[in-house]
């Protein structure tokens, strides 16, 4: 039996797309998932699954199912420093189930959710599906023009979503890019892999040393690694030589020190441009922006993935009546974009001062590091350990999107 035509097309199968496409699909609201790729598979995506998202996740009876994937459990993060180590976050104390981020490939993710998804038959998901340019009638967007396998093809919505990503089509077609606000943290990261032995105990941490900074997360079978680097210095690093960059590692991490000759050239590196970006506006008649389309995240505490989810959980609270009805007005799409855009500000400043205050000092081989006063009270530390876990407020599945 084909899908019913979409009454909500959204664009993007990322962790915003991909949630919001399940739970307007659990309440029968038809719904077209486009996802540009033809499979889930990126390197170096987000893997982190923080507390708010389990959560939500147990509360829609998913949890344990996922948590049944290979992934890696971490409560504690420890940062080591010339003067001594430090836990800025500890999640053990967190009164929860899930008092734990569970690190797991985003793809795997991806792949669980669209499979429950599929159990609806008001769900549709087409892979390989590039969006070209937006369907308006008189103002109000209607749907999108796409192309597949050369073919163009018209798919009408009352309402479209976009959820493409921090290069998103949609906020480009839209005109909505150009209410976007800007800012470059002080930082960069090369990322890459290390081989993982069977007998390593080496945990989710991070080093800081003579102005240079890693963080190593460990993965079933390969470290994965993030050497963090002032923006707009990696011509310099690269200009020094490749060997000069594995004696860098294996002086930071001497566990690894035996194998940092795996990195064969710097194609095994990956340049991640540091940015941090908020729309001030989600939406226009018949449109909205969710996740990184709206709020680029930085990578510091890994929340990325977790304000994508809670913007799809916020979004199917206020629109799954209006869906329902056929009539979404732009009051409900600001309802939407209000609801979420203290929070996201909140954790945009939040991760600017731990760049501004931690990362920057750490990078400067001029100063001694030393580890910031408020970090060093266990009274002080709850607070970031409860914006790590869920941001400026909890958010669950309410309303209609919680009925079945």
């Amino acid at each position: 039996m084909p899908p019913a035509p979409a009454r909500c097309c959204i664009v993007g199968a990322g962790p915003a797309g991909a949630m919001l496409a399940f739970l307007l699909a659990r309440q029968g609201i038809p719904v077209t998932l486009l996802e540009a790729h033809l499979d889930f598979d990126r390197e170096f995506r987000g893997d982190t699954l923080h507390p708010s998202a389990l959560e939500i996740l147990d509360s829609l009876g998913l949890a344990d199912r996922l948590l049944q994937l290979p992934h890696t459990r971490v409560q504690k993060i420890s940062i080591q420093t010339p003067s001594g180590s430090f836990a800025p976050f500890d999640l053990s104390t967190l009164r929860s189930k899930f008092n734990y981020i569970a690190l797991m490939p985003q793809a795997a993710f991806l792949e669980f959710l669209t499979h429950e998804a599929r159990q609806f038959p008001s769900f549709d998901l087409r892979m390989g599906v590039r969006v070209e340019d937006l369907i308006r009638e008189h103002g109000v967007v209607r749907g999108v023009i796409t192309t597949r396998g050369g073919e163009r093809e018209t798919i009408e919505a009352d309402l479209t979503i976009g959820c493409d990503g921090r290069n998103s089509r949609i906020r480009h077609v839209s005109g909505l890019q150009e209410t976007m606000l800007k800012t470059s943290p002080p930082m960069d990261v090369l990322w890459f892999k290390l081989p993982r032995l069977p007998s390593d105990t080496l945990s989710i941490s991070g080093r800081i040393q003579g102005g240079h900074m890693i963080v190593t997360l460990p993965r079933t079978d390969h470290y994965q690694l993030g050497y963090v680097l002032l923006k707009g210095t990696f011509h310099e690093l690269k200009e020094a030589g490749l060997d000069q960059f594995q004696q860098t590692v294996a002086q930071l991490r001497p566990e690894l020190a035996d194998r940092v000759e795996t990195l064969q050239s710097w194609k095994d590196v990956s340049l991640l441009s540091v940015e941090s970006t908020y729309c001030q506006t989600w939406h226009q008649p018949g449109l909205l922006l969710l996740g990184d389309a709206a709020h680029v995240m930085s990578p510091v505490g890994g929340v990325g993935i977790n304000y994508a989810i809670q913007d799809a959980v916020v979004a199917a609270n206020r629109l799954c009546r209006p869906l329902r009805s056929g009539q979404v007005s732009v009051a409900d799409l600001a309802k939407v974009e209000s609801d979420r855009r203290w929070p996201t500000r909140f954790i945009q400043w939040f991760q600017g001062q731990v760049q501004n205050r931690i990362i920057r000092q750490a990078l400067d081989p001029r100063i001694r590091f030393q580890v910031p006063w408020f970090l060093k009270l266990p009274i002080l530390r709850r607070l970031p350990m409860r914006i790590l876990a869920y941001g400026l407020k909890r958010v669950r599945v309410e309303g209609e999107a919680s009925r079945q």
